[in-house]
């Protein structure tokens, strides 16, 4: 059974068993229930001064590596709850003047049209994308640069493209034996082989879509350009991930390893910064393979490294902020588990291979986690178990469990919006809040007219049927007004959703995990 929550009159909350939860006109907002473990406003203070001092430390020229998303950085705010996706852009905003961006994409990536899973975008125009949004927020985009080239025939139509569309767009080359063979990269026929990019700004942010872009590449490739042209430039990575004093094992770290899963990131004991320091820091095996890189580069310019270590180079007082570690870790094992699943939905599309499942599996052994963890699996599985029915499953920031099943008017995430709703504006469960007589039409037209084989309302039209009733039925009125309260909660479906279903709970802020069961 599932436990519904309710309040008195004096605004205790009580807990029943119950198959139709009792419900009252009461009802406390759900952020008063958000549990949060990170200081937000902290980091921004504390990042940006830190990114100030490294720049007055590399004097007039500083190429910023920009590690993750910088102003939707959603997998920092789902693993540590407080932290505001657009955190990073605020801090940078105060350097814009002084500051420009270059934009990387890998020819490879433009090649297999990969994804960015969290728009729903593939990469050269998440790229577009990226540029108009740095733009709207008073940034310069001085250009766009297209590594790993080899001659790609998709990479060449691109930066036609872009060039047509007037944006300056760089070839780098993929380099034989990289990131190793040091003596061939740090020469003519490697680094001196890429196209020099222009830049004006005393501050580069080097940015790109997502991970394995070539992001440092560019850097290390700039450093040995400029140094040809006489100019000593520096460089830093803003990294959030892995945090280098959080312990290796710690499910915030894991999840970064589950989050990059598919470019088979290694979280590692930084071994140069224990021979330097004697002390443990956490990095990530392409930044220590890299550094051998660094340090002749360096050493080359300078005659010297500033840095004796990969986790040097980084500027991450993430772990500095978080202030209730076990409120994070449970955050970071729930992510960590929706990568599972994720995965495990990749793999049925074809999107990816058994390994990317396997290595995601294995660090939930490491974290001590399974599927069961998940409250809403357990939840909708057992739906489905009683009523024989695809179903579904969402928990509101409160605890509360509410459960939906497929019907032969609704599918389970439209019935599961309804019932959810229904719930937290006190609406009776045998309420109906949209009449058959105004759902059958609208089937109807799915299948007779659009020649759907699917007749159950998915969830969009389930809220278009609920904002037309609004007007004529206080109750509508009321279940939407709760919409807003989903953001942040979590649903599980006993079947893959629809791409329909999927966007409309990631506009909602809802997190989704699916079996990899086909879809209705």
């Amino acid at each position: 059974m599932i436990i519904f929550a309710s309040r008195n009159q004096a605004g205790t909350v009580k807990k029943r068993k119950m198959s139709v939860p009792l419900l009252s006109d009461e009802f406390t907002p759900l952020s008063d229930n958000m549990k949060y473990g990170f200081d937000n406003e902290k980091y921004v203070r504390i990042q940006s001064e830190h990114i100030k001092e490294r720049i007055r430390q590399f004097g007039d020229k500083l190429y910023l590596e920009l590690g993750g998303k910088l102003f939707d950085d959603n997998h920092a705010s789902r693993v540590l709850p407080g932290f505001e996706p657009d955190s990073k852009l605020k801090m940078l905003q105060q350097l814009s003047d002084s500051s420009e961006i270059i934009i990387v994409i890998s020819a490879v990536d433009i090649e297999k049209n990969k994804v960015r899973q969290d728009l729903g975008i593939t990469y050269d125009a998440d790229v577009l994308r990226l540029k108009a949004e740095f733009e709207n927020r008073g940034f310069t985009v001085s250009s766009v640069v297209i590594t790993h080239y080899n001659g790609q025939v998709s990479a060449d139509a691109y930066r036609a493209r872009l060039e047509r569309l007037g944006v300056r767009t760089y070839f780098h080359y993929t380099i034989e034996g990289y990131p190793f063979n040091v003596s061939l990269i740090d020469s003519e026929e490697g680094f001196g082989r890429n196209d020099y990019v222009e830049t004006s700004k005393p501050l580069v942010i080097v940015t790109a879509p997502g991970p394995g872009s070539g992001k440092m590449a560019v850097c290390l490739s700039q450093l040995y350009q400029e140094h040809k042209r006489g100019i000593e430039a520096g460089y830093a990575k803003f990294e959030t991930f892995p945090v280098w004093n959080l312990p290796l094992k710690h499910p915030v770290n894991i999840a970064y390893e589950a989050a990059t899963a598919d470019l088979n990131d290694i979280n590692m004991v930084d071994p140069f910064h224990m021979g330097a320091y004697g002390t443990t820091a956490v990095n990530y095996n392409r930044d220590i393979e890299i550094f051998p890189v660094l340090d002749s580069l360096f050493e080359g310019i300078y005659g010297h490294n500033p840095y004796k270590s990969p986790t040097d180079m980084g500027v991450n007082m993430v772990g500095y902020c978080i202030y209730d570690d076990e409120v994070c870790r449970n955050a970071a094992k729930d992510e960590i588990i929706r990568r599972y699943y994720t995965a495990l939905c990749k793999l049925a599309d074809g999107m990816c291979n058994d390994n990317e499942v396997s290595k995601i599996a294995l660090l939930m052994k490491q974290a001590g986690i399974s599927t069961d963890d998940r409250r809403t699996t357990t939840a909708a599985r057992e739906r489905k178990e009683n009523t024989g029915q695809e179903s579904s499953a969402i928990e509101l920031a409160d605890g509360t469990i509410i459960t939906a099943s497929s019907s032969p008017l609704l599918g389970p995430s439209a019935a599961l919006i309804i019932n959810a709703t229904k719930y937290l504006a006190g609406i009776p469960h045998s309420t109906k809040l949209i009449p058959q007589k105004m759902i059958e039409p609208i089937q109807r037209t799915k299948t007779s007219f659009l020649h759907g084989k699917n007749p159950r309302l998915h969830t969009d039209e389930v809220l278009v049927a609920l904002s037309m009733e609004s007007t004529m039925d206080e109750n509508c009125e009321k279940a939407l007004s709760m919409l807003p309260l989903l953001d942040g909660c979590q649903v599980h479906s006993t079947v893959m959703l629809s791409e329909v279903d999927r966007k409309i709970f990631k506009k909602l802020g809802v997190g989704v995990t699916c079996d990899p069961v086909q879809k209705l």
